[in-house]
């Protein structure tokens, strides 16, 4: 073996592929918690310094891995720097206005698919909750958001389960704008009101 050919790979297409298949591996067996930078580089067989150079952050790679066509996180900031009132409304419109988007509703259909795999729940709970939802919901600047997000996580998911997924009656049919008008109150309770 030459000196070249020894030690971790260089970075490369292949590489940042190989870092990625190595996230989603080890996200979906440890969990967001579980998993650290330096453990995807060594199944990728890469040094922790390149999983930084082409992923920035350890939540960075988490979001990159879950392999969605638009991150959450751009569209929530811009909802966050509007404040909280309406926020609810907002939020609903900014998630309806991905979901319903035909050029990329195939590909989140996909991912939801995904997240009714068992081995997905650790992704949900200790990743998607922490690194992107409940990060709203501090930029919000809500009390409690470890208790009020995943209320408002929950509202969410329902709707996707039953407008995108199952396909049921009437979400399916309802535009938009009717869908805001029956949710967005609940999750605005969600985000502000009373929980007792």
């Amino acid at each position: 073996m030459t000196a070249a050919s020894r030690g971790r790979r260089k970075g490369s297409p292949d590489t940042k592929a190989a870092i990625l298949d190595a996230a989603r591996t080890l996200f979906a067996e440890n969990g967001f918690s579980g998993t650290s930078v330096r453990a995807v580089a060594g199944a990728a067989g890469v040094d922790p310094a390149l999983v930084h150079h082409y992923f920035g952050s350890k939540d960075d790679l988490f979001v990159a891995a879950l392999s969605l066509p638009v991150d959450p996180r751009a569209v929530f900031e811009v909802i966050a720097t509007q404040g909280l009132d309406g926020a609810g409304e907002r939020l609903l419109r900014g998630f309806l206005s991905v979901w319903d988007d035909p050029s990329i509703q195939p590909s989140m259909i996909g991912f939801a698919r995904g997240l009714l795999d068992p081995s997905a729940s650790e992704l949900v709970k200790n990743g998607f909750l922490e690194v992107v939802i409940k990060p709203l919901g501090t930029a919000l600047g809500i009390d409690d958001p470890g208790r009020r997000m995943p209320l408002v996580a929950s509202q969410m998911i329902g709707i996707v389960m039953f407008r995108y997924l199952v396909r049921v009656e009437p979400l399916v049919s309802m535009s938009a704008d009717e869908v805001v008008a029956v949710y967005a109150p609940t999750i605005q309770r969600y985000l502000t009101g009373d929980l007792s």
